[in-house]
């Protein structure tokens, strides 16, 4: 008794796995990018809007200015 082994199937078989492939990659890409959106740019913007919300330009203009970041520079 002997059992006759199956070709392979090799017409076609870069396609297929390069379509499964790509369909996997673009999905975890996606997945990625909304978890990183999610993880990093809304904590970000939150950061930011919570500092604006206290940023008094006027005041941070005067303790520039105090310090001597303004001076003018001499041209001769």
């Amino acid at each position: 008794m002997s059992s006759v082994i199956a070709k392979p199937a090799m017409r076609g078989l870069l396609a297929k796995l390069l379509r499964f492939h790509l369909a996997v990659a673009f999905t975890l890409s996606i997945a990625c990018a909304g978890a990183f959106k999610v993880a990093v740019g809304d904590s970000r913007k939150k950061a930011y809007a919570d500092v604006y919300k206290k940023y008094d330009a006027i005041k941070s203009f005067e303790a520039m200015r105090d310090a001597g970041i303004f001076e003018m520079s001499k041209c001769e």
